[in-house]
């Protein structure tokens, strides 16, 4: 019965460690359910060949805070340039990795953030983001 309750305790702890930013499957579906949902967007622009996009995915996008956020804040969608991706023209950007936040039109609410961000400063940047959104939705409302 030990031996079972164990293997359990494992396999829960397993699943909750393997979880992932929630990746939207395409830019229509992600803004979708922004507007739904009323969050504002994650929109990275990038390239599976690029250093900097490896280092972003493995390091930041790994950070148990930055998933936590991202999955709870905001809607994620990621482009691939070598997979053919839609990407929006007004968002392509000429390096990668290029990080956009779009408001539920899937308009830049900033300018777009390039490279491999540190996830203390991501975090800074997620903070500003939504708390941005949260105040120009408040002031739409009145």
């Amino acid at each position: 019965m030990i031996m079972k309750i164990l293997f359990v305790c494992i396999l829960l702890t397993a699943s909750l460690f393997s979880q992932g930013i929630q990746w939207e499957k395409d830019f229509e579906t992600g803004l979708a359910n922004a507007k739904k949902q009323n969050k504002p967007t994650l929109f990275v622009y990038s390239r599976h060949s690029c250093h900097y996009c490896r280092v972003l995915d493995e390091n930041t996008f790994k950070d148990p805070a930055v998933i936590k956020a991202l999955n709870e804040n905001f809607i994620s969608i990621i482009s691939y340039t070598d997979e053919n991706d839609y990407t929006p023209r007004h968002l392509m950007a000429r390096g990668t990795p290029a990080i956009w936040f779009l408001d539920t039109n899937g308009t830049p609410m900033f300018q777009r953030m390039m490279g491999a961000v540190k996830a203390d400063a991501f975090l800074y940047a997620l903070r500003q983001v939504k708390a941005y959104y949260k105040d120009s939705n408040t002031q739409v409302k009145k």
